[in-house]
């Protein structure tokens, strides 16, 4: 048995509190003048997602013990008007950039981990999602007239699946404007849905080094230059290249485009894609489309394993800590996870921890399957019926 640190401990401790102090001296600059600090602070919201407390009285409540306060390594007493004042003004950014170095040491861990389809390059999906908001309790995230909801933008790369990069903005903002934000990987490979169509953008991914597959947009005007045969007894349709005629078109892409389309069958009906990679075989560009699934599996998992659906404060910025403290608490595990070398589903995992969060017991143990069914493992002192 583990007399040291509690599960919720151990998984902390992947986050590096130098390098936390040294984002605070860049994003909370007045962090030493406050009485609660940035790193009680991201303690009390981490211990609210890994133990799902839905309230901010409800953490107060489960740290109330100053003894098991200060075991779990806080040092201050955390009260919820102190918690709400500190989600209220300190700068989410801290936050932010805390969650892309964690990001960037995940994917270091993970690289080794095989890539989609036996590729030599990384593959990454690029999409959005809407984290709903009350319009009552949010009305500056107003973006239809009756709803309220922030944009979560995300390049997951497949080989974790694990975010490369994250951003969090207003809902109305547009899903292909934040490409221009999007850090481009020389020889990777970005799948995207049609709604990030834009020549101009994606001449800027082409000219990086990179690669992209892209559902085609029916309102692009082009013409077929050149059709290559393909094995049509598959789900392949064609395999083209195609140059774009519309009036602004030529100077977005003046170059050939490849276009790849495949039949459907589940939802009968035709799939064309584009890219500009020209040497990988037709079919491998419609399956690299499939893998983009993947993404929407990722934000199904985040809304419902992470704590986002009940906020602990109203105002932009107390959304944004939430939602980059809950980001940063995943990758906190996922980095566990990989480190410990347990092979349990990233979802049970999560679960598992939930659960044994105050346990002073090594992760590993918690996950060591044991066989009852070994007479070794019978403790010796128990009583039997022969005994009474």
């Amino acid at each position: 048995m583990n007399a040291g640190k509690s599960v919720f401990s151990q998984v902390i401790g992947r986050v590096p509190h130098w390098e936390f102090q040294r984002l605070v001296r860049v994003h909370d600059q007045s962090d030493g003048r406050r009485q609660f600090s940035a790193w009680d602070h991201f303690l009390a919201l981490a211990f609210a997602q890994m133990t799902f407390r839905e309230s901010l009285r409800d953490i107060e409540a489960c740290l109330s013990t100053a003894r098991l306060a200060y075991h779990l390594g806080f040092r201050q007493r955390v009260t919820r008007s102190t918690l709400a004042r500190a989600n209220e003004e300190r700068d989410w950014r801290l936050h932010s950039a805390l969650a892309h170095k964690l990001m960037h040491r995940a994917r270091l861990l993970y690289q080794d981990e095989p890539t989609v389809l036996d590729l030599e390059m990384p593959v990454y999906a690029v999409d959005s999602t809407l984290i709903d908001l009350s319009l009552a309790l949010c009305p500056w995230a107003n973006w239809t007239g009756c709803d309220a909801a922030v944009k979560l933008h995300t390049a997951l790369d497949l080989r974790g699946p694990l975010p490369d990069f994250l951003a969090v903005t207003a809902a109305t903002h547009g899903d292909v404007v934040w490409l221009d934000d999007l850090p481009i990987e020389p020889g990777s490979f970005y799948v995207m849905d049609r709604g990030y169509i834009d020549l101009r953008r994606l001449r800027r991914i082409h000219q990086a080094g990179a690669f992209f597959v892209i559902r085609e947009r029916p309102d692009v005007r082009y013409y077929v230059a050149a059709s290559r045969p393909v094995d049509r007894s598959t789900s392949l349709r064609a395999d083209q290249s195609i140059r774009f005629n519309g009036w602004d078109a030529p100077r977005g892409w003046p170059d050939l485009m490849r276009r790849v389309s495949i039949h459907d069958l589940e939802q009968s009906m035709r799939l064309p894609f584009w890219t500009n990679q020209w040497t990988l075989p037709a079919a491998t560009i419609s399956q690299l489309y499939r893998q983009r699934w993947q993404i929407e599996l990722f934000f199904r998992w985040v809304k419902q394993s992470l704590r986002i659906r009940i906020f602990y404060g109203t105002s932009p910025n107390a959304v944004r800590v939430q939602l980059w403290s809950a980001i940063c608490v995943y990758l906190a595990i996922a980095i566990t996870r990989k480190e410990l070398g347990i092979t349990t589903n990233l979802t049970t995992f999560v679960q598992v921890l939930s659960v044994h969060a105050l346990s002073k017991v090594p992760i590993t143990e918690i996950f060591t399957k044991l066989d009852t069914s070994d007479h070794h493992v019978d403790t010796p002192d128990q009583l039997t019926f022969n005994d009474l």
